[in-house]
């Protein structure tokens, strides 16, 4: 039996959310694929941030680009209205306030001076890794309900496509959206694409599509409908009529995010294909509990 434990934002849990030093590490955790977030800067720059604006809990000023740079401070601007030098300033390697009821603050090992990097970086550190067996998941940031703060999602999805060709990375990234105008967009281009999908955007605002007129609520119908060739949904959301949907269009279900072994455990007893988690050293765990192939970890070619 093969089920895959996806890296979410790297490893949200152990280290700080799309960076470098993130991705890094769950390199070396080993997993089968990594899961990160892409949007576009003013400059057209493809960064990483899960947010469209830039977020006070991953995200710390530093002081302005430039002196006197009107737009700053940068924390709570959109991304779409700052530059890459500007993104740059940031610290987004401690989470901020470091409370006791978030999760993440207590088990995340801070990594302070942490920049913003571009997916042309994380690209990089995979090909120094000589990581080319860890696979890549670009979740590609984009709302419809919120055009003034999101890119255009023609531009976006060709933007990504370009970066990953250049690369040589297309054949082996899945490109993931909430927004299936993405997945509609990159049909011709990349050869997997992930439905994302949780409550709040089961709307034709986000579908593009009124599923549940159009598909009596058959989610995984309504995702083959437009061309997805996996269906990933919140984990709330699975059970098992959503996977006989899942079974019945052909769709593998990749659900998120699972930090719990026993709700992992439950999951894999559904048949789901992956998991997607913050915490990829518990699947770890899990896995070599229930004899379930592991992913090797990679080790930076200078330290073998």
């Amino acid at each position: 039996m093969q089920v895959e434990i996806h890296g979410h934002r790297g490893a949200r849990g152990l280290r700080p959310e799309n960076t470098l030093p993130g991705m890094a590490y769950t390199l070396e955790l080993g997993v089968h694929a990594i899961e990160l977030d892409v949007a576009l800067s003013a400059d057209r720059q493809l960064v990483l941030t899960h947010d469209l604006t830039v977020s006070q809990v991953t995200s710390a000023d530093t002081g302005p680009v430039t002196p006197g740079d009107p737009a700053y401070p940068y924390v709570g601007k959109p991304i779409r209205s700052l530059t890459l030098p500007q993104l740059r300033t940031l610290d987004v390697g401690v989470r901020h306030p470091r409370r006791p009821d978030d999760p993440y603050a207590i088990t995340q090992t801070p990594v302070p001076g942490a920049r913003m990097p571009t997916l042309g970086a994380v690209l990089g550190l995979m090909a120094a890794y000589d990581a080319g067996g860890v696979r890549l998941n670009v979740e590609l940031k984009c709302d419809p309900t919120r055009p003034d703060v999101s890119a255009d999602p023609v531009e976006l999805t060709e933007l990504v496509v370009a970066e990953l060709e250049r690369h040589g990375r297309l054949a082996d990234t899945a490109i993931l959206s909430f927004d299936w105008r993405v997945l509609r967009i990159a049909r011709d281009l990349v050869a997997t694409r992930y439905a994302l999908v949780e409550k709040a955007t089961l709307r034709p605002e986000w579908l593009g599509l009124d599923h549940v007129a159009d598909f009596g609520g058959d989610i995984a119908a309504a995702a083959a409908s437009i061309g997805a060739t996996t269906l990933s949904p919140d984990r709330v959301l699975v059970d098992s009529e959503l996977m006989t949907q899942a079974g019945k269009a052909g769709l593998p279900a990749v659900v998120w995010t699972v930090n719990d072994p026993e709700e992992a455990s439950r999951l894999i007893g559904l048949g789901v294909a992956g998991v997607v988690t913050d915490y990829p050293d518990r699947m770890r765990t899990l896995w070599a509990a229930r004899g379930l192939p592991l992913p090797d970890p990679v080790r930076f070619p200078a330290r073998t």
